[in-house]
């Protein structure tokens, strides 16, 4: 079979079903809205001075961040606009954007409780559409159509580099079934087939050290996999001991993302 027979739209669902990852309602985000104000929006950041480094502005004077969270992207960049609007399904979320927007003194940006799903239909037009680490979605290439549509000049897009966002060895050990999850490579091949010819840049985690205790090893563990089992966490215990007797710290989990970025293309000229 040739590349240009495989439907990548279709593959990038097929991959996601197979994942049987399951879509977070708005409750599980309200839940970590105050602690990823405080860990996922500082300015100094690698990921968003990076992600500011990568950013064009030219002749754009509007933004639209979809999947805002706590405004992590749109109030960082707000300086370089004169409208921003961030949507998010989370309200505890939009609360937290708010309450920083306030804090940042930034009166130019505006929240909208607004899903992938749901119709963008009343939202103006903007110059730059930005999708930050919010593109794990269901139908990925209807979501990257909406933003195509929604921008005037360009689209800036974070997806997963690794397939996992911890150690695959580490999931053997302890039982569980590895469950790699779709990459950037998706939405770039959906864009080409498209007729879109996308920009790809890598925004790398920095060398963070290695855990200095059990208890934050396990912690960042269930972050990932949830609700380890007490048999899995005895599991995970002789794991750590292991490489602590042999000198081998365990490193904190390698979050690299790759921006995958377009000159928007009008709405006839794509391919369907």
């Amino acid at each position: 079979m040739l590349i240009d027979q495989l439907d990548f739209a279709k593959m990038y669902q097929q991959h996601m079903q197979q994942a049987q990852r399951s879509r977070k309602e708005p409750e599980h985000w309200d839940k970590k809205a105050q602690q990823m104000a405080k860990t996922c929006a500082n300015p100094q950041d690698p990921y968003l001075v990076r992600f500011r480094e990568l950013i064009n502005d030219t002749d754009a004077e509007t933004l639209l961040d979809v999947g805002c969270g706590p405004g992590s992207i749109c109030l960082n960049l707000a300086d370089k606009f004169t409208s921003v609007i961030g949507i998010d399904y989370s309200r505890g979320m939009l609360e937290a954007a708010q309450q920083r927007a306030q804090a940042l003194n930034i009166h130019h940006a505006q929240f909208e409780q607004l899903a992938w799903e749901d119709s963008w239909a009343h939202l103006p037009k903007v110059d730059i559409a930005v999708a930050s680490r919010s593109t794990l979605v269901d139908d990925l290439k209807q979501a990257l159509l909406k933003l195509n549509h929604q921008a005037k000049l360009r689209v800036y897009t974070t997806h997963t580099v690794n397939p996992t966002f911890i150690d695959e060895e580490i999931i053997r050990f302890i039982g569980r079934e590895v469950v790699r999850l779709p990459t950037y490579i998706y939405a770039v091949n959906i864009l080409h087939q498209m007729g879109i010819h996308a920009r790809v840049e890598f925004i790398d985690s920095p060398d963070k050290g290695g855990f200095d205790s059990f208890e934050a090893f396990k912690e960042s563990v269930n972050w990932s996999l949830k609700n380890l089992t007490a048999e899995e966490t005895e599991k995970l215990y002789q794991y750590y001991q292991q490489r602590v007797s042999a000198g081998k710290p365990i490193a904190y989990p390698s979050r690299n993302w790759a921006m995958v970025s377009w000159d928007v293309v009008p709405q006839e000229d794509l391919t369907p």
